[in-house]
């Protein structure tokens, strides 16, 4: 039914069923042709249920030209617009008066981009499923039959646990060998739904649509699918190519800022292991990939690519020069579990490269201005280059798991110089506790 009218620049609610949230007013910029917002009726009653009477809560409502969200108490609710009948609430301007809703298309756009379903925060039943719908509307008319299996977001989900429930679904949905799955998402999403269609039924194929820049420039790319064991990064996986592979650039828009430049440590990966001139292009587009640019945007996901493509299709199951992508991530995951993944993979990933310059640096390799200029170069780009609370004896405990050990000893991704990397097996323990050393921020007593 209806839920806001539009009168005198002025936004208010109207009803949700019986319901009335708390808000003075919101005014416009301008004035608009339409006069009131539409919505499924089933959405009202979800939303009715939910606040149980309580005609005080703290609503957010956020909105896009076809999406409408609510959030409260931990609960978000998604639906679409009906009839396409919206207004353009990015012209939108909150007053001074006080308000309990916020409007933010940005913040709706990182919601439905980045998960392919929204649930209430600990259940894993959805309140409204929506997300992915535009995806699952274009396939309409495509295939015999199209069906969304949705999960919790969070790399604590990407475990063999959730590859079971998947595959109790698709025996479920009768699919079979000529049957296709579509991951719609960031890198967890990739990497259990690959993981998933390379040992269904011994393989069936899959598609990839990235929504996340982490995704876009490193994961979605390349085979490499797999799940978390008990902590352990990537530790059950195979190579497994996907069909296609569909990026869209407009949604790293959507990313919020910690999330965007989570991925970015992966393109600033590519450039240090392969290319210096594209490392040097990243660093002469600082400010325009701050911006998120869209042409920017797409000469960066493109050089990424292309510098992965490169590796991997002349080393597709990592026997030799692909273990070169690993640059950073040994020192980074370990990292990673250490921290419980509280920090986002490119964090760790940053950390771990500037372990890894460090590294290189004492080999003789770097110069000592080479290693600084890496190291700060990840500064401008919101990730970090030291970190505090870490015990670096566990963190070298933790790289003794990492799944590219090679009869008892790491094979360490180290530089010889900007745009060339080279395989070490000569790298110590005492080496890798000297690195953690130079990133472990210690608070100097006064």
């Amino acid at each position: 039914g209806e839920l806001f009218e539009i009168s005198d620049n002025t936004l208010k609610v109207v009803a949700l069923d019986g319901h009335r949230i708390s808000i003075r007013r919101i005014l416009l910029k301008n004035s608009y042709d339409y006069k009131k917002v539409v919505v499924p009726g089933k959405t009202l009653n979800e939303i009715s249920k939910i606040l149980s009477g309580d005609m005080d809560k703290d609503v957010s409502i956020y909105f896009t030209s076809k999406h409408i969200l609510f959030e409260f108490d931990n609960t978000i609710v998604v639906s679409r617009l009906i009839e396409g009948e919206y207004f353009r609430i990015e012209q939108m301007l909150s007053s001074d008066y006080e308000t309990r809703v916020r409007i933010n298309k940005k913040e709706l756009l990182n919601c439905i981009d980045r998960a392919t379903l929204l649930v209430k925060e600990g259940d894993k039943k959805p309140i409204i499923i929506n997300i992915g719908d535009e995806v699952m509307e274009l396939l309409k008319g495509k295939c015999r039959k199209h069906v969304l299996f949705s999960f919790p977001a969070g790399e604590e989900n990407k475990t063999l646990d959730t590859v079971k429930e998947i595959y109790t679904f698709l025996i479920r949905e009768g699919f079979d060998r000529k049957d296709l799955l579509i991951a719609l998402g960031g890198g967890v999403v990739g990497d259990i739904a690959g993981y998933t269609a390379a040992t269904y039924l011994r393989g069936v194929d899959f598609v990839q649509i990235p929504t996340t820049l982490l995704a876009q420039a490193d994961s979605g790319i390349g085979g490499k699918t797999g799940v978390d064991f008990d902590g352990f990064k990537n530790m059950v996986g195979a190579f497994y190519m996907p069909k296609l592979v569909y990026m869209n650039v407009g949604t790293l828009k959507t990313l919020d800022d910690r999330q965007y430049f989570s991925g970015f440590a992966e393109i600033m990966k590519h450039g240090l292991i392969k290319s210096g001139p594209f490392y040097e292009w990243l660093l002469d587009n600082m400010y325009e990939i701050n911006d998120r640019e869209t042409e920017t945007l797409l000469e960066m996901v493109q050089g990424s690519c292309m510098v992965k493509k490169l590796v991997v299709e002349k080393d597709p199951g990592e026997q030799g020069e692909r273990a070169l992508l690993n640059f950073g991530h040994t020192i980074g995951h370990a990292i990673e579990k250490y921290k419980n993944f509280s920090l986002t993979h490119g964090e760790c990933v940053a950390l771990g490269a500037v372990a890894a310059a460090f590294i290189s640096w004492k080999h003789e390799w770097l110069s000592m201005e080479e290693y600084y200029e890496i190291r700060d170069m990840f500064v401008p780009f919101n990730l970090p280059i030291s970190i505090e609370d870490i015990d670096p004896e566990e963190i070298l405990k933790l790289t003794k798991s990492d799944k590219k050990m090679e009869d008892g000893q790491i094979k360490f991704v180290l530089l010889k110089k900007v745009g060339k990397a080279v395989i070490d097996k000569t790298v110590t323990d005492q080496d890798i506790l000297n690195a953690l050393s130079e990133i472990h921020y210690v608070e100097e007593n006064d």
